[in-house]
């Protein structure tokens, strides 16, 4: 794109800012937090619940990387998706991601504020909430560069604390470690003797929800296309190396997690990756990881305020939002929807100061909405690539990038998709989450069809002028 900087978000982000992107991305608070009510639902057959879900994730995240890659006027999923489904999906799409991420962003402010009181037990809840909030609203309106960095050190130091945990876990094993408490760490504990299932299978079922929830944001991947440099060879770099991060970050560090606590033992509203070094008698230790999660969850709301202002960004640019949206900083930074959704994240600060629930209460509940409009996200993401297998095959064909298994695998993630929105049934607070995205794609639908034909007609003249390439 040869317009003026200030006309138009920039590819000021490079090959170690996607990267490191990719990988906060597949980090976040759900693992830190979420995690202990998670082994508490499935216990041992949590390790085949991230198998499952990574599967599918990277497969999404291939048929995303072949879309974006198939025209790179694409400035995010919503463009694609628009033009594929039509423009009620585009529409419902944009403002349930936007939604999403202010929602993930209330769930992860939660979690610093329930994480804070260790340092400070007599802070009122909803400070840390509203310094974050100011904070990150400042970073982000300076340039996309430096959100860049602050995603890439965020990432390094999650890295670095997951690789520790694996690592003391790994020796706590080999040692025969034993704790205060009589336990010792061994395999063994994993397997629980045979029981994999120790809940039963609607246990190993109810995993999924807060599961799920933990690999929110894997498709911010999809956001920073429009600013990424390089996308032909950063796109897919990233997305290839999402296996392996998920084998790593998740599959080891719950496996050596449940090595030194057996699943039993494990408090569902702790942290886990904090309780392991407690129960091994190192409280300085865990202290550290205190800060880690609290970076962890600050890094998921940073990456929130980033990824609903340049939603917002492409809402407008295609008038399904106020035009107020599109405008630019002199850093090519979307002001206007910064500040509109920071100004959302503030119902986080009046949850605090009002609310009733525990911080972990508070967290599943947030954490079931977002859920929902994640995996609605996904289904959308797969189910253009079918669509666009049949109205661009040229394109496909001429793809150095293509989905593995094509159409038939698309089906496959569609039907997990629907199998894992029936789990959300299974528990009290999650089915709350249910009704409430329900209501919400209902609102949608009621405000789509209040919309004048003359609006709607205008969405497919700018859609097309804004997509239009002869890339093929």
């Amino acid at each position: 794109m040869d317009q003026d900087q200030n006309d138009s978000l920039q590819r000021n982000l490079s090959n170690r800012h996607i990267q490191l992107i990719a990988i906060g991305g597949c980090i976040g608070t759900g693992l830190f937090l979420g995690s202990g009510s998670t082994i508490q639902l499935a216990g041992p057959s949590i390790i085949f619940i991230y198998m499952l879900i990574g599967i599918v994730v990277f497969l999404v995240m291939r048929a995303l990387g072949e879309l974006l890659l198939s025209n790179l006027n694409y400035k995010s999923f919503v463009d694609f998706v628009s033009e594929l489904l039509g423009p009620f999906a585009g529409f419902l799409l944009g403002w349930s991601y936007w939604l999403c991420w202010v929602v993930v962003g209330i769930a992860d402010l939660v979690a610093i504020s329930g994480y804070t009181h260790m340092f400070y037990p007599n802070l009122p809840s909803w400070v840390p909430a509203l310094v974050c909030i100011f904070l990150f609203y400042t970073l982000n309106c300076l340039t996309v560069k430096l959100f860049g960095e602050m995603e890439f050190w965020f990432a390094i130091i999650k890295v670095i604390a997951i690789c520790v945990l694996i690592i003391v876990g790994g020796t706590f094993v080999a040692v025969s470690f034993k704790a205060s408490s009589g336990e010792v760490a061994s395999l063994s504990n994993i397997f629980n003797g045979g029981n994999l299932l120790p809940n039963g299978f609607r246990g190993f079922l109810a995993g999924f929800q807060s599961a799920t929830f933990a690999f929110i944001g894997v498709e911010l991947i999809g956001t920073v296309a429009a600013e990424s440099k390089n996308p032909f060879k950063n796109l897919p770099k990233a997305i290839n190396n999402i296996p392996l991060r998920i084998i790593m970050f998740y599959v080891l560090s719950v496996m050596v997690i449940m090595a030194v606590i057996p699943w039993h033992s494990i408090d569902p509203n702790k942290s886990p990756f904090i309780v392991l070094f407690l129960f091994a008698g190192l409280p300085a230790a865990a202290a550290v990881v205190y800060v880690v999660v609290l970076t962890s969850a600050a890094s998921s709301t940073n990456s929130g305020i980033f990824s609903s202002s340049r939603m917002l960004y492409g809402l407008a640019s295609l008038d399904k939002a106020p035009r107020f949206f599109m405008q630019l900083s002199k850093s090519s930074v979307p002001v206007n929807g910064l500040l509109f959704s920071c100004v959302c994240l503030l119902s986080a600060v009046v949850l605090l100061a009002v609310g009733d629930k525990s911080i972990i209460d508070t967290f599943t509940l947030v954490a079931s909405v977002a859920t929902i409009i994640t995996l609605f996200t996904w289904f959308l993401i797969v189910y253009s690539y079918i669509q666009y297998r049949k109205k661009y095959p040229e394109r496909h064909k001429a793809s150095t990038f293509k989905m593995p298994g094509g159409v038939f695998t698309c089906w496959v993630c569609i039907v997990f998709i629907f199998l894992i929105i029936l789990t959300l049934t299974l528990q009290p607070n999650t089915r709350i989450g249910l009704y409430l995205g329900v209501i919400w794609f209902a609102f949608l639908g009621g405000s789509y069809l209040l919309i004048p034909q003359s609006v709607k007609k205008r969405w497919k003249v700018l859609l097309n002028s804004t997509i239009s390439t002869n890339k093929y």
